[in-house]
């Protein structure tokens, strides 16, 4: 492997801000925020939208739509006349 033209593999928190879900693991991502960790620690924070703390498919949560009144909307947009 040559010097030097790798990124930095180091420890990295990602944080889902939907639902106050946070991990450590390693990555190579560049960040400018840190945070402190449980072990006391200071590390490179990412901030998440979805994770598998708030995903429906990890979750078992699934959100219901109004699907009948979509239905309708596009019968009605594209129906013949």
């Amino acid at each position: 492997m040559k010097k030097g033209i790798h990124p930095e593999y180091r420890p990295v928190v990602f944080h889902d801000v939907s639902c106050d879900f946070s991990i450590l693991t390693r990555s190579t991502i560049k960040s400018s925020e840190t945070i402190q960790w449980t072990d006391g620690k200071t590390y490179p924070l990412i901030k998440l939208e979805i994770s598998s703390g708030s995903h429906p498919f990890f979750t078992g949560k699934q959100k219901l739509m109004d699907t009948a009144g979509r239905v309708e909307k596009f019968n009605k947009k594209y129906s013949k006349k």
